[in-house]
């Protein structure tokens, strides 16, 4: 029972493969941490922006884990670094909540007689004292600038960008054809930040190798070795190259046949896995629009 738990935990997991979105965003993004070292003021920062389900969050935070392991090895030893700060941006956030964000993510209290300026000081001097060098802000489409809260999340979170000497990487959901790279407040984003748009995969040679590589890393007794590749296209057709549909799909089927005994992964165990909206839906249309 312990070994079939031990196998459930890893499927569940699973292993980040390292497709081209994340190594453009690691790339990218550790150019612009070098760049900013010894930047004053008006540091350059990175958007990821596509359709849900196309790596973003992934993307993002191997880039925070690739930053935080050289900050580790530069720095053996030092507990008192924190290279990495990640939070989420709530629905219908107020500039309060984003600072209760990092403030929470850096284990600071926040008490309710707590105003934002208390906040605000009380992160930007936890940062600005254990150097950290990377701030990522996921789920940035919650932020609308069209709402007056939604402006002031907006100047606040460029106001963190200000005060932390750290580089900010955000990531959304189509944030281009969103109202947060329009007007004033937009035009000061737009023109410090580079937008990395993150799309479906196409069926290709890329395609056949994350297959590939999520197969590999399958712990089945009765699993034959090829089988989910030989089924790329199949996958490619019901995910609709969502890589995060992909991932659900076989973490799920392995699961299933861990539970079940079969302890292998067929067409029809993965067909058995529901899929979420998004996937299907862009599985049953074409690159243009056109139904399949």
């Amino acid at each position: 029972m312990l070994y079939d738990e031990a196998r459930l935990d890893h499927h569940a997991r699973l292993r980040v493969v390292a497709t081209s979105t994340v190594r453009h965003a690691v790339t990218c993004g550790r150019r612009l941490v070098l760049l900013n070292r010894h930047a004053v003021s008006a540091r350059r920062g990175l958007i990821l922006s596509g359709p849900a389900g196309t790596g973003k969050t992934i993307a993002i935070t191997q880039l925070g884990r690739a930053h935080e392991l050289l900050d580790r090895a530069r720095h053996p030893g030092r507990a008192d670094r924190i290279p990495v700060v990640y939070i989420t941006v709530p629905p219908a956030a107020t500039p309060r909540m984003i600072a209760a964000e990092f403030a929470r993510f850096l284990g600071l209290p926040v008490t309710r007689s707590a105003n934002i300026t208390d906040i605000t000081e009380a992160v930007v001097g936890v940062c600005t004292d254990t150097r950290t060098g990377l701030v990522l802000v996921d789920e940035l489409h919650n932020i609308s600038l069209t709402s007056r809260s939604g402006a002031e999340v907006a100047d606040t979170l460029k106001y963190f960008s200000e005060r932390i000497p750290a580089t900010f990487v955000y990531a959304g959901i189509d944030i281009e054809r969103s109202n947060l790279l329009s007007g004033t407040r937009g035009a000061q984003i737009a023109g410090r930040f580079t937008l990395l748009p993150t799309r479906p995969f196409p069926y290709g040679e890329e395609w056949t190798g994350l297959v590939a590589t999520l197969e590999q890393h399958l712990l089945l007794h009765d699993h034959r070795p090829g089988t989910l590749v030989s089924l790329d296209r199949h996958l490619h057709h019901r995910t609709g190259g969502m890589i995060g549909a992909l991932s659900h799909q076989i973490r799920g089927a392995a699961v299933d046949a861990i539970l079940t005994g079969t302890e292998k992964i067929t067409k029809d165990g993965l067909d058995a896995i529901p899929l979420d909206h998004a996937a299907q839906s862009s599985a049953r249309t074409g690159p243009s629009g056109d139904r399949r």
